[in-house]
């Protein structure tokens, strides 16, 4: 079942089921979640690496972070391949998951964010692709909001997520063993 935003709301405050969230989000968000806004980019380069027992990612050089009250907007350029950090974090209780869907507004303009979902148990940050499919650069502000964030009661018994990634950091540093 989606949580309606009653309850997300009495979540934040209680469980602080989100971190960070706009005034917007906090008093009058839309639909049933809430919007996430870019905080972070990410120009992604060299190889990566996922075998059955270690991975590597990509270097990953940030570009571009959001500072509140200050306007800085960023190109991304045409079949170009980035990484994003909202600037909100999550706290997810171990009843809860959280999926995440690109903005209208972004596909309508042939970029597309590369979300997922957020297990139970998972605290940090919130980090995703994004993509420019287009043959033309397409201009983003930071702070904007660029991803819709929706949560799901799971129902019966689950796992609370055990991975390297809790917190939130973007890259390995290395080759390393998956948990």
């Amino acid at each position: 079942m989606v949580l309606g935003i009653a309850e997300l709301q009495r979540l934040v405050k209680e469980k602080n089921l989100v971190e960070n969230l706009s005034e917007r989000e906090l008093k009058n968000p839309e639909g049933a979640g809430f919007d996430l806004r870019i905080g972070e980019l990410y120009e992604v380069s060299g190889k990566g690496f996922l075998g059955i027992a270690e991975r590597e990612t990509p270097t990953m050089d940030l570009i571009a972070k959001y500072e509140d009250g200050k306007k800085h907007i960023v190109v991304l350029k045409p079949q170009k391949y980035y990484v994003m950090k909202t600037v909100e974090d999550v706290n997810m209780p171990e009843n809860i998951l959280a999926i995440m869907t690109p903005r209208s507004t972004l596909f309508r303009s042939g970029v597309y964010i590369f979300g997922g979902q957020t297990p139970p148990g998972y605290k940090g940050g919130l980090n995703m692709g994004i993509c420019n499919f287009r043959d033309e650069d397409f201009e983003l502000e930071m702070g904007a909001r660029v991803v819709h964030i929706m949560f799901f009661e799971v129902k019966g018994e689950g796992n609370l997520y055990r991975g390297q990634w809790q917190g939130g950091r973007v890259t390995t540093d290395q080759r390393e063993t998956q948990v």
